[in-house]
């Protein structure tokens, strides 16, 4: 059995008695409380999570950029210094290979952040698409190693993170990112998550994120701020219809199915574009739908969908959500049946549940 690695923070939350699990390699806190508990306080206050286990690759060199619009479906070369985009990347059939987010950090280098479960299949991904582009000068670098990250979620973030720098965070506008000192520590910080929220997500070197982690909790203490797990992770993204990987989306999936058509920039090529393209042109087949549920039995990745006795598509993601106080699923269906308001029945341990398509997100944050 191979050996789970550890975080930079994994003392820490060992010290807060969290629930420690296996989570992709890594060993990582799933609940501290319990996961109503932590999705509340970022929905209504604050709360810090280690994703100190995401990937961070570099590209780097004169066409860095050049390189980049060719790997991914969205479009940085025209993005202002200081930008980030999300983005699909596709394999040349138009199945993802991840969904991640891209910096510019200048027309030189590019900094993708990946998710955990993917780095090594990413990195040779990337390796293998600069060697069919010879002509495009620049180097890969998978520095995930070196990294440690937080992310700082909920209405509350901006202010505790404010009294723990000379920056104006003011001036960061949303999926931009600066170089910024948070307690005298250099750090990477962008106004990005993944929780339906604002709030930020801070990169440091990895010997100094247990120092931010300590400085954050410490300053939110009287503004609500919890230590949360993978557990309210999950359902906060959830709550607002965020894609899973190996759950939403995956290597069978194309962003237009998915709903991700807002990051594919048609006006470059790229990897996977035909399928995209022919996508968009045509309509999808299926579609990534939204359901709430008439039922306090939650649906789980894979139950059947059914729509007139006939199963017509399988559940994706599904849990109960606990801002809205209502059980919701996504899950791919034909693109001609995903209609708001009609009804379809799902089988959740043999018996079947009706399920209304309704408008996504889920939950949407109106502050």
């Amino acid at each position: 059995m191979d050996t789970l690695k550890r975080t930079p923070l994994y003392k820490e939350h060992v010290k807060l008695g969290a629930n420690m699990v296996p989570f992709v390699g890594f060993e990582m806190p799933i609940v501290y409380t319990s996961m109503i508990e932590e999705h509340m306080a970022v929905r209504d206050h604050a709360g810090i999570f280690d994703v100190s286990h995401m990937g961070e690759i570099f590209i780097e060199g004169k066409d860095a950029l050049a390189f980049t619009d060719y790997l991914i479906t969205n479009k940085l070369s025209n993005a202002n210094k200081g930008d980030i985009k999300y983005s699909a990347m596709l394999y040349e059939e138009g199945g993802e290979v991840d969904d991640l987010l891209a910096y510019k950090i200048n027309d030189e280098k590019v900094l993708l952040v990946v998710n955990a479960s993917n780095i090594e299949k990413d990195y040779a991904h990337i390796l293998t698409i600069k060697e069919s582009r010879p002509d495009l000068d620049c180097t890969i670098k998978n520095t995930s190693d070196q990294w440690g990250q937080v992310a700082l979620q909920g209405p509350k973030a901006a202010f505790i993170l404010q009294k723990n720098t000379p920056s104006d965070l003011e001036t960061m506008k949303k999926f931009t990112f600066q170089d910024i000192a948070i307690g005298g520590i250099d750090t990477v910080t962008s106004r990005t998550g993944y929780t339906g929220e604002d709030g930020f997500e801070i990169l440091a070197p990895k010997d100094q994120i247990a120092t931010l982690w300590k400085l954050l909790l410490q300053t939110g203490e009287k503004e609500g701020i919890l230590p949360c797990g993978l557990g309210s992770r999950d359902t906060l993204r959830f709550e607002s219809c965020l894609w899973l990987y190996g759950n939403d989306i995956d290597s069978t999936t194309n962003p237009i199915e998915a709903g991700q058509g807002f990051a594919v920039k048609l006006d470059k090529d790229f990897v996977g574009k035909k399928v995209c393209q022919e996508a968009k042109e045509k309509g999808p087949q299926r579609k990534l739908t939204t359901f709430e549920v008439n039922s306090k039995m939650i649906p789980r990745h894979g139950y059947s969908i059914y729509s007139d006795g006939k199963e017509i598509g399988q559940v994706t993601s599904g849990s109960y959500c606990p801002k809205i106080e209502k059980v919701c699923a996504m899950g791919y269906i034909p693109a001609d049946l995903s209609v708001i308001g009609n009804v379809v029945q799902i089988k959740i341990r043999n018996k079947e549940a009706s399920a209304t398509i309704v408008k996504k997100p889920f939950y949407k944050n109106d502050r």
